[in-house]
């Protein structure tokens, strides 16, 4: 605590001392045990257990085998962890209650002076003393004898006091608390979105190989219907290539003859046309060309040979199939995710 830059800040030493013996969650001064957090600041031990308890409900009823909870501290927000132990594991300060016991001492030697405590405007004289619980407003004695509360119902001024005290501090301690859980809240819906993305590109790397695969074997499959394709078009071109050459020799074979049979009509003499001695009938025989003449007996290919039509694919179904998919409805994560609405409107 920076006790020198309090008392050059404010005229009265003791006033700023004062100011620096502040608990920040009852607002009065420290009571003894003062603890100390990592962070170095002070909190009476029972506000400390107070906002303990508030960010940890259930710590009470864990077993000794289980480490203690965490909370923040009201002055930093620093995070403070704690073990088994609880608050009773941090380090008291006993320099600061020292200093409390030696300021008490101080403040009980010292006269009080008029002006101090604060005087009522009726009466100059009447110091205020008593609370107005009707009016809600501090008031003195002869207020209530013979003035404007007379008729009004009064309580003790310190009793209201430490009443309403004690309610703004429950008051604070579960803001604290509140903080802490919203504080939690926020810190685990972070952890979610980093985990929505990270899960996120796994899905998509996951849905990406399994479409890869998918068209490796899509293309496998067209490979091997291309490749039965390629090979009925060889097959089928090969047999009609083969019958292509043999009418070709038979063509060039007939048309030999149709010469041959050309000079064998230009034969004039009777005897040596039918006994085939002539000029041009010598090597000609008359049933060669007869037979030539009823045309040849090759292979020919049956109608629609050509086509490949037993080739053809339907992929309607595969069409249906693929505009058919989607992913699985995951009610797990919308229950969870609803959980999750749950407590942060609690």
């Amino acid at each position: 605590m920076d006790f020198q830059a309090g008392i050059l800040q404010d005229g009265s030493p003791m006033e700023s001392l004062e100011k620096q013996l502040i608990c920040p969650i009852c607002l009065e001064m420290f009571s003894k045990p003062v603890v100390i957090l990592p962070c170095q600041h002070n909190l009476c031990r029972k506000c400390a257990n107070d906002v303990f308890q508030a960010a940890n409900p259930y710590w009470q009823s864990r077993g000794s085998l289980i480490s203690g909870g965490r909370f923040r501290c009201p002055s930093c927000r620093h995070e403070v962890l704690l073990d088994r132990h609880g608050v009773y594991g941090l380090q008291r300060n006993l320099l600061v209650e020292n200093i409390i016991d030696i300021y008490k001492q101080e403040c009980s030697s010292r006269p009080l002076k008029k002006g101090e405590h604060p005087m009522c405007k009726e009466h100059e004289d009447e110091r205020i003393n008593i609370y107005c619980v009707t009016c809600e407003v501090p008031t003195c004695s002869m207020c209530k004898v013979f003035g404007a509360h007379k008729d009004c119902e009064v309580a003790p001024l310190q009793t209201v006091f430490q009443g309403q005290k004690t309610e703004l501090n429950n008051c604070i301690s579960m803001l604290v608390a509140g903080n802490d859980r919203i504080q939690t809240i926020i810190c685990q819906l972070e952890e979610s979105c980093q985990s929505t993305e990270e899960n996120s590109e796994a899905a998509k790397r996951e849905l990406c190989a399994r479409f890869d695969a998918l068209a490796g074997l899509l293309e496998e499959k067209k490979a091997e219907l291309l490749q039965r394709i390629s090979q009925e078009q060889a097959d089928k071109t090969a047999f009609i290539q083969s019958l292509i050459c043999q009418y070709k020799e038979q063509l060039e074979k007939s048309s030999r003859l149709v010469e041959t049979a050309i000079q064998a009509a230009e034969e004039t003499g009777g005897a040596a046309f039918l006994m085939g001695t002539g000029t041009h009938t010598s090597m000609l025989s008359l049933s060669r060309i007869v037979e030539a003449s009823k045309g040849g007996r090759l292979d020919k290919i049956e109608q629609g040979y050509e086509s490949m039509d037993a080739f053809s694919v339907s992929l309607d179904h595969l069409t249906e199939a693929v505009h058919a998919l989607d992913f699985d409805p995951a009610e797990e994560d919308e229950e969870y995710f609803d959980g999750e609405e749950e407590e942060v409107e609690e």
